[in-house]
């Protein structure tokens, strides 16, 4: 099959197409013909050398497909070969095939296209993960994503509009704000413009759980934006790894700080996320309450390309890879 294989780090020349063996499924396993994967900013870190996989992980790059069941591993059951899937991976979704655990596979809900679900399993699992599972966002509620206009911080605005809470996000400019409103965010911030800290205050006297992949540079400015009993989850460091974080504030808030990486969680520990993933969230994707958000699509002889679009920030949603 071919796929693309990461020989070296470097620019997104580097990501070239290359004939590999076939996967096999192992017991428990489910081998998937691809359709679609995604593109992911954990993609980006890796092929620069920033984020090695996990031991025993493929040099494929690639955290999510879509696609058709092929073969089934020993002791799988509930699945049939020809169900159309799409999965969460710890690697390989950039190839023809890949050997999925069968507790990471999720139907493809309702009526979305099998090319268009492959954007929704990491977007889903991680938003879903960190939103509900760890920072309990309830009805009422107001929630800010850093990164609106990402394929995160797309899903993130309509899972927390589903959940009852006022979502406001940041984003780099009027045009992406715009669109961020027009998908169901009560509040969209130019941070080029204005200083989310006191914009948040001054609508809502705050937010009551953060969604954040900035990291280091935001940590400050997010701890001042909480309420009193606020939750911040950082799930990225687009802006670096170390930073003060002030205790006596945090106490005075009875505030809390959790930094989550899906990748690296166990089988066990993923097969739970995408069982409440399945019995939570795609009910609300099967109503078109939820949908995925796909902003380009490459052939996957031209990952390099996707990784460039990804790069230079200006997608609206999901990069896709169709590979059939």
């Amino acid at each position: 099959m071919r796929a693309i294989m990461l020989h070296e780090s470097g620019d997104p020349d580097v990501l070239t197409l290359t004939e590999v063996d076939d996967p096999s499924a192992g017991p428990g396993e489910v081998v998937v013909d691809i359709a679609a994967s995604a593109v992911n900013r954990a993609d980006l870190l890796q092929r620069q050398g920033h984020y090695p996989p996990p031991p025993g992980a493929s040099d494929i790059l690639g955290l999510e497909c879509s696609g058709t069941i092929a073969e089934l591993g020993e002791g799988v059951t509930g699945w049939q070969v020809g169900d159309q899937v799409c999965a969460l991976l710890t690697s390989g979704g950039y190839a023809e095939k890949v050997a999925v655990p069968v507790g990471q596979l999720l139907p493809v809900p309702g009526e979305v296209e099998l090319v268009a679900a492959a954007a929704l399993p990491e977007v889903a699992c991680t938003v879903w993960s960190n939103l509900v599972m760890t920072a309990r966002l309830a009805e009422g509620e107001t929630l800010l994503v850093h990164g609106g206009a990402g394929g995160i911080g797309t899903h993130a605005i309509q899972v927390g509009k589903a959940l009852g809470a006022t979502v406001a996000v940041t984003v780099g400019s009027d045009e992406r704000a715009e669109r961020c409103r027009r998908l169901g965010a009560d509040l969209a911030i130019n941070y080029r413009e204005q200083d989310f800290v006191e914009v948040v205050k001054a609508e809502y006297g705050g937010a009551d759980v953060i969604l954040d992949n900035m990291g280091a540079r935001y940590l400050e400015r997010n701890v001042d934006t909480l309420t009193d009993g606020g939750r911040l989850v950082v799930i990225g460091m687009q802006g670096g790894r170390k930073a003060e974080l002030d205790l006596g504030k945090m106490l005075r808030k009875r505030a809390s700080v959790t930094a989550t990486a899906l990748r690296s969680r166990s089988l066990e520990q993923k097969a739970a996320i995408v069982e409440d993933v399945r019995e939570r969230l795609w009910p609300l994707v099967e109503q078109g309450v939820v949908q995925p958000v796909i902003g380009e699509a490459f052939p996957l002889a031209r990952a390099s390309d996707a990784h460039r679009a990804l790069e230079e920030g200006g997608v609206f949603g999901k990069v896709l890879l169709t590979v059939r």
